[in-house]
């Protein structure tokens, strides 16, 4: 008589998904598109996400693989939040957004 299959199967597959999830931030991270989100994609996201895509706008803006401060992503993230907040166009991307004009009068 054959031992049955599935729990064999039911281990492979509980695996698999394991692998899968335990990846997803780099995934994530790998697909986040940074600046060139759009304003529609941004409101979005939840909160961890957000952040991601800043702090990866924020990198391309500086050209460089750092990370950058908590208090320059939190700036910019205010600055993003006020450009989608009242931007009537969803398809605005996030590097549009004027940290320095938040605080300064050009």
């Amino acid at each position: 008589m054959k031992s049955p299959r599935w729990p064999a199967a039911g281990v492979a597959g509980f695996a698999v998904a394991t692998a899968l999830l335990s990846g997803c931030g780099d995934v994530e991270k790998a697909l986040n598109k940074g600046g060139d989100t759009p304003c529609g994609d941004y409101v979005k996201q939840d909160q961890d996400t957000k952040r991601t895509t800043v702090t990866k706008f924020v990198k391309e803006q500086t050209g460089t693989e750092n990370e950058p401060s908590g208090t320059q992503v939190d700036l910019t993230i205010a600055a993003v939040e006020f450009l989608c907040g009242n931007q009537r166009n969803a398809d605005t991307p996030i590097e549009n957004a004027d940290v320095a004009g938040i605080f300064f009068n050009k």
